[in-house]
Formats: C-alpha cells, sequence, structure tokens
C-alpha cells in the first residue's frame, strides 16, 4: 500500500542572485504564497540576497517558520546575506544537505547557478538510491530545458532508465508544480526508500528520541 506523505516542510534551493529576468522573483514570491496558503514551513540555504531571500521573506512575512542552514565555514563571508527566520550552522556543505534532508519533507529546485544544480542532482541520487522520496523541479521560463534534455539523453544512450527518468516531477508555475508535488510526490512508491524510512524512524523510538511518523496511510 501506498504512504501518503505529511507536508509540513519544505525544502527549496535556488540563486542567492535574482536572475537577469523579473519572471525569476515572480515565480519565487508565488512559490511563497502557494506554502503559505498551505501552512508548509521554509527550509533553505540561508541568507536573504536574491531568489534566497525573496523565498524565505515570503514565508516568514506569512508567519510561517523559516530555518536557513549554512556551513561554518561561509559564515565570516556573509555570502548571501543575513538568514531570514532561524539559523542553523552546520561543519559542511556535505552536512549542510544532511540536515536539509534531515528536515524537510519535500525538495523543490528554483533557477540558480552550480550550488543550486549541485544540490538538486544529489537529492535526486538520494532518491535513486532509496535514502529519501522527496524531489521537484521549478522549470522557470525554461530555465532547466537544457538540463533535462541531457537527462532525456542519458536515456537514450542507456545511462539513465526510462522509470529513474521519472523522478523528477518538473511545472513551469508554482501553483503546478505544488499540486503534482501533492499528487505524484505525496505518494512514496520507491520501496527501498519506504525500508529506510521505517528503519529510521523504528531505530529513533527505540532509542527514546522524539520522533514524528512522517508519513500517514491512505485514507479508504
Amino acid at each position: 500500500m501506498k504512504k501518503r506523505w505529511i507536508f509540513k516542510r519544505i525544502c527549496v534551493f535556488c540563486g542567492s542572485k535574482p536572475g537577469s529576468k523579473s519572471i525569476f522573483s515572480d515565480a519565487t514570491m508565488e512559490l511563497g504564497k502557494q506554502l503559505v496558503e498551505r501552512n508548509i514551513d521554509l527550509v533553505y540555504g540561508a541568507g536573504s540576497k536574491g531568489l534566497m531571500g525573496l523565498i524565505s521573506k515570503t514565508v516568514f512575512d506569512g508567519g510561517c517558520h523559516v530555518l536557513g542552514v549554512i556551513p561554518k565555514a561561509l559564515m565570516p563571508y556573509k555570502i548571501s546575506g543575513t538568514t531570514i527566520g532561524d539559523n542553523k550552522i552546520v561543519s559542511s556543505m556535505h552536512e549542510r544537505k544532511k540536515e536539509m534532508e534531515k528536515q524537510a519533507d519535500a525538495f523543490i529546485a528554483l533557477p540558480g547557478g552550480y550550488g543550486t544544480m549541485e544540490e538538486g542532482l544529489e537529492i535526486l541520487t538520494w532518491y535513486q538510491l532509496g535514502i529519501h522520496g522527496k524531489r521537484g523541479v521549478l522549470n522557470v521560463d525554461g530555465y532547466f530545458n537544457s538540463l533535462i534534455e541531457l537527462f532525456n539523453r542519458g536515456v537514450e544512450e542507456g545511462f539513465i532508465g526510462d522509470a529513474e527518468r521519472q523522478i523528477i516531477v518538473s511545472a513551469e508555475t508554482p501553483a503546478e508544480l505544488m499540486k503534482k508535488t501533492e499528487a505524484i510526490g505525496a505518494y512514496n512508491d520507491n520501496p527501498a526508500c519506504l525500508k529506510t524510512i521505517e528503519k529510521n524512524y523504528s531505530r529513533k523510538k527505540g532509542a527514546g528520541v522524539e520522533a514524528e511518523r512522517p508519513f500517514q496511510d491512505p485514507q479508504s
């Protein structure tokens, strides 16, 4: 039986720059409003600049909780500005992604640079390996078209399976992406992932650690 995810926190990967078109900023703020309407909290890479600042401010001003996760090494440089909401400092970039995965029920990638793409690709890989069941891409103004075509090439050349290609949940508008995430991403049919989640949940409960069950059985 498939499990229905309870979306309480979504991690958003996005650029620390606004991009060259206003449509990127408009879509980012609209996504923030979509989260607020659903009372979903935000996890992000910390900072107040670019799209990162827009999504965090929109969600924070809307009354939802915002958590920024930043590596200790980046703190002195203030590359992305001051974090909006709560701030969690971690030891490394890898630890940052681990903490984001731990805190969030789903991931959404907005337009961004190398860091955004690297984070999004690693999350897709983790899904493929059954580490989690969280993914989504907001393809604003066709920003990720070339990347998606590269994935299609991977299928054609035999490096990516047809089922693996379907991991990506892509949409052009925030409203459409949220609907797809809730309808498709809300049901995790990755057996390896379910096994890992159940194991981690049982381990935490067995150790006396307070743990919230990450999914519910679908309503009949």
